[in-house]
């Protein structure tokens, strides 16, 4: 029996909603198996904003490092909508960096129960299991010079893409780690051919391959990974790639798994302390109406109970509940099929709940 430290920050939009849904579910599992969760609450993004002029305030900043890990929602009001200004989106940004959350997982194994919910074929999804491994803290997103400047007397704007070799060898090394207790196969994913940044990347990547020959290994330009991804998405299970392109490419896996918001994920860096959220935004339009699928967000929890708090059993727990009440055709809007039975945010929590507490 343990006790463990949670920074619930919800953020804007459905944050809250979704959140609540996943500190419910954490509270269950503690219940059944004896743990202690205990609880503090952060404000970020658009609602820091409005109440301290800045999305990411120095206090959550601290709290954040003494937790033993970060639930979290969503920030922003719409795409790069600012806000007095700032930018909310930012807050989640500077989280990572001041964490030093370098690693960001996502993991997308399609659920069987889902596969007709998707677009693509039934016989492209099945058995598709992989782990995007995304770097999180350098990039387009980090890097200098950036912002609005003018060129001949034009307004212009510039970001960079600035990668070192220790981030590319350190993310790169990781999902080796990760694939050894996988499928053994890992999947460089930059564009060599044309960026001096993911030609560093690419040297790097397959000097850490040298040091697994155990494990296969390919390099490949971003865009033939995003067709692949749709026709033969089976062929990969690790997939290694930067900040921005892991962005946009964790966006197509949720065509293949029906919803971004069955999609969860994981950042970490070298401890175990780590930031679990949904891969999806804020939502605002479908904000306090009920609708909000939380599932992504509860198996982020159970994402943390696995890499930051060691409990294997218990994030199985809260898969297997999940599964089960898919299984049985409970579906929020966005994943709703003829003959399933919708529930709202809430009523998908207590579907999850009554599994998890029952069997």
């Amino acid at each position: 029996m343990a006790e463990f430290h949670i920074l619930y920050a919800p953020g804007d939009g459905i944050g809250s909603e979704i959140v609540t849904q996943g500190r419910r579910v954490l509270d269950a599992i503690g219940e059944r198996f004896g743990h202690t969760f205990t609880a503090e609450h952060a404000v970020i993004g658009a609602e820091a904003v409005e109440e301290h002029g800045i999305e990411l305030t120095d206090e959550v900043i601290d709290r954040a490092r003494a937790a033993d890990a970060i639930l979290l929602g969503a920030c922003g009001i719409a795409d790069g909508v600012p806000v007095k200004g700032r930018h909310p989106e930012r807050a989640v940004l500077t989280l990572r960096q001041e964490l030093q959350l370098w690693a960001n997982l996502r993991p997308m194994k399609v659920i069987d129960h889902l596969i007709d919910a998707s677009p693509v074929k039934p016989e492209v999804l099945r058995g598709v299991d992989m782990l995007v491994l995304r770097e999180l803290t350098g990039g387009t997103y980090f890097g200098e010079p950036r912002g609005p400047y003018e060129v001949d007397g034009q307004p212009a704007a510039r970001d960079t893409m600035v990668y070192s070799e220790p981030e590319v060898r350190r993310v790169v090394t990781r999902a080796f780690e990760l694939a050894a207790g996988r499928h053994q196969s890992v999947t460089s994913v930059d564009k060599a051919n044309v960026l001096e940044s993911s030609a560093l990347w690419r040297r790097v990547a397959e000097e850490v391959a040298a040091g697994f020959p155990d494990i296969k290994f390919e390099s490949i330009l971003v865009d033939a990974f995003s067709m692949r991804l749709v026709q033969t998405p089976r062929d990969f299970d690790v997939v290694v790639t930067g900040n921005l392109f892991g962005d946009i490419l964790s966006d197509e896996m949720a065509v293949l798994a029906a919803s971004l918001g069955v999609l969860p994920s994981a950042s970490l860096g070298d401890g175990r302390a780590g930031l679990y959220e949904p891969i999806h935004g804020a939502a605002n339009d479908i904000a306090g109406r009920d609708i909000a699928n939380p599932i992504a967000t509860i198996l982020s929890a159970a994402l943390m109970l696995r890499h930051s708090f060691e409990l294997e059993t218990e994030a199985r727990t809260v898969e297997d509940a999940v599964d089960a009440v898919l299984a049985r055709g409970i579906r929020t809007p966005d994943i709703q099929e003829d003959g399933s039975h919708r529930v709202g945010t809430a009523g998908m929590g207590d579907a999850i709940i009554a599994e998890i507490t029952t069997h």
